[in-house]
């Protein structure tokens, strides 16, 4: 819902501001990720025009932390069903987690967008995935009959990552696990070249066997649903639950290293400060 945030709106910006913004965010984010940006407000335009000018797609806002070029330092773009936060804790370090982003509708059910699905390419290949396990996989995959109704990342809820659960990668053919690589891929896929590749090593750098896929809820399309990828820093969750399981949250987090704080802490373990 729309609440005050800190920063300069999209609307306030003049053409030169609204220009240096979007350059801001190709800085870290490839075709793909300014396009999910661009459809997060574009629904914000769906919504408005269902609910009212209380939606604003130009009311998604810039802030910077900090001065640009002298560590640390960083900015964060967010709005309604979007929050992208990049941190630059010091020389040659990036963080871009966590990286949040929300579908409603999920898929647009008229008007001149219809059929538009912003994020159901991920839905599409986390049920590829749970068709493709055979039924002791499935039953290994599936933590709960229901859906959540939310993701579970949220501070009043991390306690309940402490004991991953679903089906190790490890346990998986190599076709299911290209397919779960896939899945991460929506979201490091939206990254810069430079800064995917650093967050796909860092991936394999924990091991992708230790990695877990784990589903709740109905299998039926249409019905409300959550699935996550969960490895001992990564973890991507993605529920389906709200307004008829039409609603989606999803989110991308590093458990160690959100805000860039453990880039921090190994620059400072390892430089001298006064």
């Amino acid at each position: 819902m729309p609440r005050n945030r800190s920063g300069l709106t999209l609307g306030e910006m003049r053409p030169n501001q609204a220009d240096a913004a979007r350059a801001l965010f190709a800085s870290v984010l490839n075709r793909r990720g300014l396009d999910l940006l661009d459809g997060v407000r574009l629904l914000e335009g769906v919504l408005r025009e269902q609910q009212g000018s209380f939606r604003d797609p130009s009311r998604y806002y810039v802030s910077v932390f900090g001065a640009p070029g002298r560590f640390p330092w960083g900015w964060r773009f967010e709005g309604h069903h979007l929050s992208l936060n990049v941190a630059l804790p010091a020389a040659g370090h990036i963080a871009v987690t966590p990286f949040f982003a929300g579908a409603h509708p999920a898929t647009v059910r008229d008007g001149p967008d219809r059929g538009f699905r912003l994020l159901g390419a991920s839905e599409d290949i986390a049920r590829q995935i749970m068709a493709d396990l055979d039924e002791r996989q499935r039953q290994t995959a599936t933590i709960a009959n229901r859906s959540f109704g939310e993701i579970v990342a949220s501070p009043q809820r991390e306690q309940e990552l402490g004991n991953p659960r679903g089906l190790l990668l490890g346990e998986m053919s190599n076709g299911q696990r290209m397919l779960v690589e896939a899945l991460m891929d929506r979201f490091l896929g939206t990254l810069a070249a430079d800064l995917m590749a650093q967050q796909k090593q860092r991936v394999l750098e924990q091991g992708l066997a230790t990695f877990r896929f784990a589903w709740a809820g109905s299998l039926t399309p249409g019905e409300a649903h959550y699935f996550r990828v969960h490895g001992p820093a990564t973890l991507i969750e993605h529920d389906n639950t709200q307004n008829g399981a039409n609603h989606i949250h999803a989110v991308w987090r590093d458990l160690a290293a959100d805000f860039g704080r453990d880039a921090l802490a190994d620059h400072y373990g390892q430089q001298k400060h006064r």
